[in-house]
């Protein structure tokens, strides 16, 4: 508990996995950093989440391109690809014990009219912008990964990681390099003296700070304004071990052409990990937890399309809230009204890869160096 008031260069809001990339970077370059966080460090949205670090967007580059066309799109595309190597090179650097594996990705063609023509027609587009990835046709994925879907994409380049320890990891790397992390719920938001901004914290203490960076997952102040965000939940399983030759070569992870999609990864000791369902409309966590038998139950027979001779039961059983947006871009970057407040927001299936994003673009805000497409992903951005 923070037992007086106090004052530092920046204040971030939130210690889970986006407020453990903030503390991470801005430690780095120097400055002095608070942290504060209502609940235990990592235990909100990171401690549920899959971390499937995927560098390619809920939204394809297809669909991006019509709403802002191929060069944005192409552009946010290649910074997400350079954040999944960022980190990558991050764990390696730092030695983070995180359960950190590099795994390529295979998305499946699916629901929603997205079979093997609008497959091609998604890769065509990345490799127009540089970006890796193989064409697979139906015998091809049968072959070689024993699924039978129309077509898919064989992408290198993402990751998977254990969530938690990757965020506890990150705040032990700030924390010995002067980070302060301290209980607290954060309620109020002033300008504050010496060009900064007063956090008012629950318990009356008061810590100001020359910039405040909000990383508090799907919860947003009232002084965030966004036409993009809202709120939605997510349901996985994870299946007892399974026989090594049931699993798919290779392991990619694995995500479908469908809204909503299924995601599936496996793990060190043979398990399946495989959520979806998510639905935006159950958020509550009572809700959430009464949707559980049947969600699980559509999640299990989505496995077994997907792998017919896998042991179909669950042995755990989760779900959890997380911000999304209406385009599948985060929202990185000045609160309006607030020049010195920076948010980091609405993440979607891309949730760590846009937090490291989200770090070295605000690290960078600060230092007042902005980069034009920053507005690309900005918090006040028009719902398109």
């Amino acid at each position: 508990m923070l037992e007086a008031d106090r004052r530092c260069d920046v204040l971030v809001v939130g210690a889970g996995i986006t407020g453990a990339m903030v503390a991470e970077h801005l430690t780095s370059l120097g400055h002095e950093v608070c942290l504060v966080d209502r609940e235990r460090p990592g235990f909100g949205s990171t401690a549920a989440s899959t971390a499937m670090l995927q560098w390619e967007i809920d939204r394809t580059l297809g669909e991006l391109t019509d709403l802002y066309g191929f060069e944005r799109a192409a552009n946010i595309y290649r910074q997400s690809l350079r954040a999944v190597t960022g980190l990558k090179s991050l764990v390696g650097t730092e030695t983070l014990r995180c359960a950190f594996r590099p795994r390529p990705s295979l998305y499946l063609a699916g629901g929603d009219g997205k079979g093997a023509s609008e497959l091609r027609a998604e890769h065509e587009l990345r490799e127009r912008a540089g970006l890796p990835g193989y064409y697979l046709d139906h015998p091809t994925l049968l072959r070689d990964f024993g699924i039978s879907r129309e077509a898919a994409i064989l992408s290198p380049g993402s990751a998977e990681a254990d969530p938690l320890c990757l965020a506890h990891g990150l705040l032990a790397i700030a924390v010995r390099r002067g980070a302060h992390l301290y209980d607290g719920e954060a309620t109020g938001f002033e300008a504050g003296g010496r060009d900064g901004l007063a956090v008012g914290l629950a318990d009356g203490r008061t810590i100001e700070a020359a910039h405040v960076v909000l990383a508090t997952g799907y919860v947003m102040p009232d002084c965030v304004v966004t036409e993009m965000h809202r709120a939605s939940s997510s349901w996985a399983i994870a299946t007892p071990p399974q026989k090594p030759q049931v699993l798919w070569p290779g392991r990619p992870l694995i995500w479908e052409a469908a809204t909503p999609y299924f995601y599936a990864r496996t793990t060190t000791d043979d398990r399946i990990v495989i959520g979806g369902e998510d639905d935006p409309d159950l958020v509550e966590p009572a809700a959430r937890d009464a949707a559980m038998p049947a969600k699980s139950e559509r999640i299990l027979r989505q496995l077994g399309s997907l792998c017919p001779d896998a042991e179909l039961r669950a042995d755990y059983c989760w779900s959890g809230t997380f911000g999304e947006t209406f385009d599948g871009l985060p929202l990185i970057g000045r609160v309006r009204g607030y020049p010195r407040l920076y948010a980091a927001y609405g993440y979607g299936g891309n949730g760590i890869t846009f937090s490291f994003l989200a770090a070295r673009m605000i690290g960078r805000m600060i230092a007042g160096a902005d980069e034009s497409w920053y507005e690309d992903v900005a918090v006040d951005r028009p719902r398109p």
